[in-house]
């Protein structure tokens, strides 16, 4: 018998914050709970807040704002590293030669750090670190690495054989970004089920996984609950838990799969 897909269902509390989230109503750079008629201003999320629209401090599912948009980093490490120093130094009110006498530099040698003139070694590094009381890796902190980004052109997508896939089940790869600074892989995969001969696999692995219908209808089972879905519908759930298509109701059956799990794991 199918079941009302619940999109959220992960921890206690979490049903109440997505029925709180499907009743607002989108305002530009803020999220909006339902309005208490009784007040004359609408509720507003706020991370630390109560259960009265808000959510808890514990629960950051909400709090990153995408449109946050950081400084500007240099790309060049030598000037990332000069500047760091240079606006260190400032702040603590040190002069050049004072700064240089503490390190063992001569004041030169710190004008051409300064500048990013010349790659200091990482003994010189330490030094600065040390004598402006920072963290070494604070005098990397203006630097930009390189940000991975992919483009995979309609139609390109990397047939696999995922382990457990049977006849009739095609997996294609969107897209992959290996080691990169969040310490999260993510593997997109559009998922076509065209044959209902075979018995179709269950999954159990590390992470979180979402699923969006995009043609057909089918009974996707996660644990003890078999979800009805179509065209349209989104999954969300724990991947740990067994789980995969079991009810192959109309096909051709094409969905888009999203699973995220910890790097180096």
């Amino acid at each position: 018998m199918f079941a009302v897909p619940c999109p959220v269902n992960a921890r206690p509390g979490a049903e109440s914050l997505w029925a709180r989230l499907r009743a607002k109503r989108s305002v530009p750079g803020r999220l909006r709970a339902p309005v208490d008629a009784d007040a004359t201003e609408p509720l507003t999320f706020r991370p630390g807040a109560d259960q009265n629209g808000s959510m808890t401090g514990k629960d950051k599912t909400l709090r990153q704002n995408p449109h946050a948009v950081r400084e500007t980093r240099e790309r060049n490490l030598e000037v990332a590293i000069g500047r760091q120093v240079r606006e260190l130094r400032k702040r603590q009110r040190l002069t050049g030669a004072e700064l240089a006498a503490q390190t063992g530099l001569s004041v030169g040698m710190l004008s051409k750090i300064e500048n990013g003139v010349i790659s200091p070694s990482l003994g010189t590094i330490s030094a600065l670190a040390h004598a402006l009381k920072v963290p070494l890796v604070q005098l990397f902190s203006g630097y930009e690495e390189e940000r991975g980004c992919m483009l995979v052109k309609s139609g390109e997508g990397v047939e696999i054989d995922r382990a457990g896939t049977r006849a009739g089940h095609q997996y294609h790869l969107l897209g992959h970004i290996g080691s990169n600074n969040s310490g999260v892989v993510v593997e997109p995969y559009m998922i076509t089920l065209d044959s209902a001969s075979d018995t179709f696999p269950v999954f159990q692995h590390e992470g979180i996984e979402m699923l969006y219908m995009l043609e057909g209808e089918m009974g996707y089972r996660h644990g003890d609950t078999l979800y009805r879905m179509e065209a349209g519908d989104t999954l969300i759930f724990d991947a740990d838990a067994p789980h995969g298509p079991e009810d192959l109701v109309r096909l051709p059956i094409r969905y888009l799969s999203v699973i995220t799990y910890p790097q180096n794991r």
